[in-house]
């Protein structure tokens, strides 16, 4: 057995065979119509509800601090209503592109002025812009196993080290999205892994470090898709055919 299944079937026990056959089967996208009917975007329908569950309000000051490749972006740009600020933040050039892109192909002109796209490194936003939204979407750089089980070199070559320095980076980029709230302000904190290092080992970090300073709030989530876990929800392929994988949290700076 590679460390990589030895590794997977230790944290899932006897679901990983099922979660594991479930991850190779291509995802069922959603064709999304966007602004009425101006355009459609294909995206995973497990993303869209991580999306929906920052709640965005007309009016608001919005961060999607890892916005690449866009879909989300698409999603939390309509919430606003053609109100308020969106800046959709990504560090790569070559993903960048694509996601000014997508904001051309699938965003009215009217709204366009609405969104800025910034290449700042997303660990030290909350130095930059402390205080300044009322949400941020943090859709953070993770194992993304289906993908890695599309390669068998990627498996062959992997080390649980590689999910314990993803969750610290993740933790670092979560602890500046907190930063850049106001207080009172919404961080929702995803992942497309199936690593609970990853997923429910971040927030559960983040709440012990910073007690004094967040608190979790998953209150009028529980009724749509997805299961509760003790930090977060998760939809993965093996219970929801098709959709996912994607964790989320929602967090309230205090």
């Amino acid at each position: 057995m590679s460390e990589f299944d030895r590794f997977y079937s230790g944290v899932h026990g006897s679901r990983w065979t099922a979660l594991r056959s479930s991850l190779l089967i291509p995802g069922n996208k959603v064709d999304r119509v966007c602004f009425e009917g101006y355009s459609r975007y294909t995206l995973d329908s497990a993303s869209i509800e991580a999306a929906k569950a920052l709640g965005v309000r007309p009016g608001e000051r919005v961060l999607d601090a890892c916005a690449a490749p866009g879909g989300k972006t698409l999603v939390l740009l309509e919430a606003l209503e053609g109100r308020g600020e969106l800046v959709a933040n990504e560090l790569s050039a070559s993903r960048r592109f694509r996601l000014k892109q997508v904001i051309e192909d699938h965003v009215p002109a009217r709204f366009q002025n609405l969104v800025t796209v910034t290449a700042f490194d997303a660990n030290r936003f909350g130095l930059k812009k402390e205080g300044y939204f009322d949400r941020v979407l943090l859709d953070a750089p993770c194992s993304s196993e289906a993908h890695l089980l599309a390669e068998d070199s990627e498996q062959s070559g992997w080390k649980e080290s590689r999910t314990r320095q993803l969750a610290m980076r993740q933790y670092s980029l979560l602890c500046s999205a907190l930063l850049t709230v106001k207080p009172g302000g919404v961080v929702v904190y995803s992942t497309c892994s199936v690593s609970p290092l990853e997923n429910e080992g971040v927030i559960e970090r983040v709440l012990r470090k910073k007690k004094d300073r967040v608190r979790i709030d998953l209150d009028g989530f529980s009724g749509g898709m997805g299961d509760l876990t003790d930090f977060g929800f998760q939809i993965f392929p093996d219970r929801y055919p098709g959709s996912g994988p994607i964790f989320w949290s929602r967090l309230v700076r205090l």
